[in-house]
């Protein structure tokens, strides 16, 4: 008896924008008596390939119209695909209708995502939303009980391997496959338009939040190894994990993929050659330098020890002398926007150290969203762009900071948007000394980041994320060694702080913007 879930493909309806991989997989179906329906230049390719094809129109009796906007919009398309083969009520309806039953159907979507990323106008991304075709592949997938579908060229290897292996018939697991595939692919494609429409508008958060993200990959675990986990990726374009390609080194795990991240934002914020090391999400070094080894050197001496096993993000080509000094400690990940060859080779030696490569950098005053899930629902976000330039600070103290304590107040600042809050920021020569991050005081942070820094924290200036709430944040800061200080200001106690610092003798200058990050 045969088996009453192997389905034979005698039809097969083929529209397509992306001809990859067609023409060999058209000529499987053929080699398996299957009959091809087309529509316009799907048809002509596989016309012109040598196979023999019928027109939808031939099928519908009536010509494509409205410049190809209806073309497969019609019974005689949507009878075949939706009869429910083992319900006689159906066959008959469609048997008496003159309606030949489609077994397969072969759709891709009209290149929406891509039209919007060239920067087309208005009129041109409208007619590139592609309504025929979501249709086609909603009905096949619904009918997948009799009907296999393909959204993707990808889809293809699978069909013609069950095919050969089945004699001509696919079997249910497959069309449920590609029918949860079809259904992702067509509410993929919708969360699409509506975004680029919500953009149109300026709604920067529209009444309904539509997410779309194809996987890129299933990991071995989430953040321990009882959780599960799998990296998803959108269609934006800003460089970084999400789009850079891993040269060489073992599988990315969740944790390694949130602190490159982490780290790889950080370093975008610095024009000049900056290196940043990352651990658990937070940087414990960071430094600017005239070349990336200087910085390399300026950001280990920040936490050596907490620097083992840590993440490195470089924001310019990475060069053999930088690599050869990273090379002497064990990292988890290296991100670059470039690897130079010398350097690879050096990198190759380490055969477990992932290696990834962005092709340029993000721009850190990009606007943008974030997005945190709660039980239950999302909390969304415009990305913190906030940059602080010399012209904004506000000196309160009776001492104005000097020129190099102005330079290292502004890099202590754009460190700390970067330090989980409570967040504190010592830093020397344009290099972290101390980092205090995540403490519920943020005097906490202080004495943290002090114990850090140790006595290199003498000459140092000192950042904070929020302000400080009493004087005894910045009084255990100067009682370190800082010379200077950056901070939001706003406190109801920002008298008493600032009278701590006159009292001290240390310049403070107020930024009027907050750098909170949960």
């Amino acid at each position: 008896m045969s088996d009453p879930r192997l389905r034979p493909v005698r039809r097969a309806l083929i529209s397509v924008s992306d001809k990859a991989g067609l023409i060999p997989f058209a000529r499987t179906l053929v080699r398996h008596g299957v009959a091809l329906v087309s529509t316009g230049g799907t048809a002509r390719a596989l016309a012109e390939a040598g196979l023999a094809v019928g027109e939808v129109a031939a099928t519908t009796k009536f010509p494509e119209m409205l410049d190809g906007r209806v073309k497969t919009l019609h019974p005689a398309i949507h009878g075949g695909i939706l009869a429910k083969r083992d319900e006689r009520a159906h066959m008959e309806v469609i048997a008496k209708h003159g309606i030949a039953p489609i077994d397969l159907v072969v759709v891709n979507l009209y290149p929406f995502a891509a039209t919007v990323a060239r920067g087309a106008d208005f009129d041109d991304c409208v007619e590139n939303i592609d309504i025929g075709g979501p249709s086609l592949i909603r009905a096949a997938a619904k009918n997948h009980d009799d009907v296999a579908v393909a959204t993707d060229p990808a889809d293809y290897d699978a069909i013609a391997t069950e095919l050969d292996a089945h004699k001509g018939t696919t079997t249910l697991a497959l069309r449920r496959n590609l029918a949860q595939r079809a259904f992702a692919r067509t509410a993929a494609y919708d969360a699409e338009i509506a975004r680029w429409f919500a953009r149109q508008s300026d709604e920067e958060f529209p009444e309904a939040l539509i997410l779309a993200a194809a996987r890129k990959q299933l990991l071995r675990y989430g953040e321990n190894p009882h959780q599960h986990a799998a990296f998803y990726v959108g269609n934006g374009a800003r460089k970084g994990v999400a789009t850079a390609h891993q040269l060489q080194g073992k599988e990315l795990s969740y944790n390694n993929l949130n602190d490159t991240d982490a780290a790889f934002e950080l370093a975008a914020e610095f024009t000049e050659p900056a290196v940043v090391i990352v651990k658990h999400a937070n940087p414990c070094g960071v430094a600017v330098a005239g070349d990336l080894r200087a910085a390399w050197d300026k950001a280990l001496a920040s936490d050596p020890v907490s620097a083992f096993g840590g993440i490195v993000a470089v924001n310019r080509p990475l060069d053999r002398a930088t690599a050869e000094a990273i090379g002497k400690l064990f990292m988890e990940v290296v991100i670059a926007p470039t690897v130079d060859d010398a350097a690879l080779a050096v990198l190759k030696k380490k055969t477990a150290l992932r290696v990834l490569t962005t092709g340029g950098m993000p721009d850190p005053s990009e606007p943008g969203v974030t997005l945190k899930s709660l039980a239950g629902g999302y909390l969304v976000q415009s990305r913190d762009a906030g940059r602080v330039s010399e012209n904004e600070l506000k000196t309160v103290t009776k001492r104005a900071p000097t020129r190099a304590e102005i330079a290292d107040l502004i890099f202590a600042f754009r460190v700390c948007k970067h330090v989980k809050s409570n967040a504190i920021v010592f830093a020397k020569g344009g290099a972290t000394v101390g980092v205090g991050a995540g403490q519920m005081s943020r005097i906490d942070s202080v004495r943290i980041a002090a114990q850090k820094g140790g006595a290199v924290i003498a000459g140092a200036v000192v950042a904070s994320d929020a302000f400080f709430p009493f004087a005894d944040g910045l009084e255990a800061a100067i009682a370190a060694g800082a010379t200077a200080a950056i901070q939001p200001g706003g406190s109801v106690r920002d008298a008493e702080v600032i009278a701590a610092a006159d009292t001290a003798g240390i310049a403070m200058v107020f930024t009027g913007m907050r750098h909170f990050r949960h």
